[in-house]
C-alpha cells in the first residue's frame, strides 16, 4: 500500500486507511479510485496526486 500527496494543498491518500467519508474502503489503490474522484480539501484530481516516498 501506498500514500500519495496531492501537490496543491498537501491532502495525503493512504491506500491503507481509504477515504471512508467518502465512501472509498480500505486497501483501495490510487489508480482504482473513480476517474470522477476528488480531493476532498481542494477539489484537485487523483492525476494532482504525487507518490509519497519515505
Amino acid at each position: 500500500m501506498k500514500k500519495w500527496q496531492c501537490r496543491f494543498c498537501s491532502h495525503v491518500y493512504d491506500e491503507a486507511l481509504g477515504e471512508p467519508d467518502m465512501g472509498v474502503a480500505p486497501g483501495t489503490k490510487l489508480e482504482d479510485l473513480p476517474d470522477e474522484w476528488f480531493c476532498p480539501e481542494c477539489g484537485a484530481t487523483k492525476e494532482d496526486y504525487e507518490e509519497v516516498v519515505e
